[in-house]
């Protein structure tokens, strides 16, 4: 039988990370395989992002192998079947029992585990924990978050294409249905929230789930409110938002493991449960909630702030340093910002503003098309990435084309920049869910702004384009090369 394209990237990453038993577990997000290594002496960096298939190679907390949309689940999920586990789960421990090893094996082992535990102690700091476990909140909600999204754009479309008067009440249930899918996630977005975070800090996730909930403030009536403590005034179902989840959930994980060194193992499974919801609850109600309102409140109103005061600066200074953020990681701590933005305000004016960098690398790859057609392998590549990174997803432009060149990503970003000057100076191009950015993105922008939005886009193209067409193409890309086979 012959092997599948998905089947043979696998092997070749299993081939340069030291082989199944090197490995802890594997998840995936849109783009990358993310794979736990016990020892990183064993991986081969540059023989792995050799791998056919292999667009870039990030190391981290995990190493992150990328291989672009689509192609990563079935990558990953042959991984995983190739050790007989499931995503997310551990990976079974070598058969090889220490008794069985040599004293050289031994110490060899022991040396390998002490320099990967010094090197990941020494990448891991503070930020960098934040910014993995946000990762690790929003990255499954992601799928939710585009396919909800772009439901809801359609349901706001044909909104607007009743009141124009262009079709009848007769699509009203239609419209009804698209929007209780769409609800169907962002309505209850707290409880997935709570969900993934206790789970990313060992907690359980079903009690995240429940101090997700109660931020919903069920069963409060107009008529009975929830008085917050600090002006008297009534507590709104939802207030403190994400930010609030994130927090109150972090903080039942800790009390909850506390708990459990000291209640019996009988008497467990009543008392823990009860214990936490019981106090993380009254102070999510009492404390967090408030705070974390007024926090959210603020952060918003600074961002929309700076949008409307800086304008095309603002937007050009955004666009420009997203693609280094997203190399960084520092993008995930977005996510939040974005969702209270369109809880409080309806929408998000980042996200048009952050999406042109993607533009900017559309544009890039284009000019690199052009000037270095005789070089095969690069028009390969590029021809594989550009028409996902039409649709919003950059990685595998990021990492297998631009990237790697050195100055194409500069001038990339520079692109993203332009289009980001455009959104700004024209103003109020917001996006009413988290969804996909480049043209994907066009069906969630804001009633009336959708013509800007393309105005954006095709600045982003152009400015790409023309500065990597005159400045960012390095001689050795223009160089011959033939396909291998």
């Amino acid at each position: 039988m012959t092997e599948s394209k998905e089947f043979n990237i696998a092997k070749g990453i299993y081939d340069h990370i030291g082989g199944i038993d090197n490995v802890e577990k594997i998840i995936h997000c849109m783009t990358r395989v993310r794979i736990s290594i016990k020892d990183y002496s064993l991986v081969d960096l540059e023989k792995l992002k050799a791998v056919k298939g292999v667009l870039g190679v990030i190391e981290d907390d995990t190493l992150q192998v990328v291989v672009g949309p689509g192609t990563v689940n079935k990558v990953a999920n042959e991984m995983v079947q190739m050790a007989g586990v499931k995503l997310g789960e551990k990976f079974p421990s070598s058969n090889k029992s220490s008794s069985q090893r040599s004293n050289k094996e031994a110490v060899e082992a022991k040396a390998a585990e002490v320099k990967a535990a010094q090197k990941s102690k020494q990448k891991s700091s503070p930020m960098k924990r934040a910014l993995k476990s946000i990762a690790n909140i929003f990255v499954p909600l992601i799928p939710a978050f585009v396919g909800a999204g772009l439901i809801g754009g359609i349901a706001a479309i044909l909104v607007n294409l009743q009141t124009a008067g262009d079709i009848g009440s007769s699509w009203d249930q239609i419209i009804l249905v698209l929007n209780v899918i769409k609800n169907g996630v962002f309505a209850y977005l707290a409880i997935y929230v709570g969900i993934n975070t206790a789970s990313e800090f060992g907690g359980t996730p079903g009690l995240g789930g429940v101090i997700g909930a109660v931020t919903l403030l069920a069963g409060m009536t107009p008529e009975k409110p929830i008085m917050n403590i600090f002006n008297d005034n009534a507590l709104i179902a939802g207030q403190g938002g994400i930010i609030g989840v994130i927090f109150a959930v972090w903080i039942m994980c800790a009390v909850e493991k506390w708990l459990r060194k000291f209640i019996p193992n009988s008497l467990d499974i009543i008392i823990t449960p009860t214990i936490t919801l019981l106090i993380i609850g009254i102070i999510t109600i009492f404390i967090i909630m408030p705070i974390a309102g007024v926090v959210s409140v603020s952060l918003v109103t600074s961002i929309t702030w700076v949008l409307n005061v800086g304008g095309a600066f603002a937007g050009f200074v955004l666009g420009a340093l997203f693609l280094p953020m997203v190399m960084l990681g520092l993008h995930q701590i977005l996510t939040p910002i974005h969702l209270e933005m369109i809880t409080s305000a309806g929408s998000t004016l980042l996200l048009p503003i952050l999406a042109m960098a993607g533009a900017g690398q559309v544009g890039a790859a284009i000019a690199l098309w052009i000037k270095c057609r005789k070089n095969k392998q690069l028009t390969n590549m590029i021809k594989g990435a550009l028409p996902v990174g039409i649709l919003g997803i950059g990685e595998p432009l990021i990492y297998g084309v631009t990237l790697p060149l050195g100055r194409p990503f500069i001038t990339a970003c520079l692109g993203g920049g332009v289009g980001g000057a455009i959104i700004g100076a024209l103003g109020g191009v917001g996006a009413i869910a988290i969804g996909p950015s480049g043209v994907a993105l066009i069906p969630l922008i804001t009633t009336g702004h959708m013509l800007y939005y393309v105005f954006g886009l095709l600045g982003g193209y152009a400015g790409g384009f023309l500065l990597t067409y005159f400045f960012g193409v390095p001689k050795d890309a223009m160089v011959e090369t033939v396909l291998e086979d």
